[in-house]
């Protein structure tokens, strides 16, 4: 089981947003080559239908042993995409396309992966400025987020990481993601009252109700049950504007 929303349902919250703002809307993807990419042009589907090959001009892949995404992103633009669905890429390879999209003085409305929004190991790294007014989803609370600075389930993980991992970069939000989801994995141990029996913790796992997790954004809990092993279905779109994610509009849940 996974514990992030599924990334199928993430590339159909960036298509339902495109098209109510940019209905006109030319859309290029680059995407990893493997079954962690493929999701993200099977969510665009889910929402375009037949209007796929009209609206998605370009399409790239790229592999996890290439060297850069120069060349993909060159051709992508070059296409006449005024869209660029950036998925399934590790922060490498997202801190280069970021920097990459910005030396080529391309501007598309730029969609990222939620995977690589780390100030600590991908904005920062790719240029803070170079990444201005890209648009991601969330479902975590950003540590560089001033809205969390006196927020008691951050400062719930903050004294865990001075206690027992004094020093380590807390704009890295790879941290509280690791704290949020062992909480959740705590319970599913209390649940099991002592029987670890893979059955039971099968059984556990997939029956948690509003299961704590202190650095989820408000509104988004963690449910799942024996028919439903997605224990996060909604997110909240935000936009990079040179420091940190800036929270927007509803929370949304990618489900057709």
């Amino acid at each position: 089981m996974g514990y992030q929303p599924s990334y199928r349902t993430e590339a159909r919250i960036y298509t339902k947003y495109m098209l109510s703002t940019q209905p006109n809307a030319k859309m290029a993807i680059l995407y990893q080559n493997d079954d962690f990419g493929k999701d993200y042009p099977a969510g665009v589907k889910d929402v375009l239908g037949d209007k796929y090959g009209s609206v998605v001009v370009k399409e790239a892949t790229f592999e996890t042993s290439d060297a850069t995404v120069d060349s993909q992103l060159t051709m992508l633009q070059a296409s006449g995409a005024n869209v660029l669905l950036l998925v399934a890429a590790t922060p490498k390879f997202a801190a280069q396309a970021i920097r990459k999209v910005h030396e080529l003085g391309w501007h598309p409305t730029f969609f990222l992966t939620d995977v690589s929004i780390s100030v600590g190991s991908v904005m920062n790294p790719a240029g803070p400025e170079n990444g201005i007014g890209i648009i991601t989803t969330g479902y975590m609370k950003d540590p560089t987020d001033p809205a969390f600075k006196d927020d008691p389930g951050m400062n719930e993980w903050r004294s865990f990481m001075a206690k027992y991992m004094p020093g380590a970069d807390l704009t890295d939000g790879n941290y509280s993601f690791a704290y949020g989801v062992s909480m959740v994995m705590w319970q599913v141990l209390k649940q099991c009252n002592g029987d670890f029996s893979r059955a039971n913790i099968m059984k556990q796992a997939t029956n948690l109700h509003d299961a704590y997790d202190p650095v989820l954004l408000p509104g988004i809990t963690v449910n799942t049950s024996p028919t439903n092993f997605h224990p996060i279905r909604t997110m909240q779109l935000q936009k990079w504007n040179g420091k940190t994610w800036e929270r927007f509009g509803d929370i949304i849940e990618g489900a057709s």
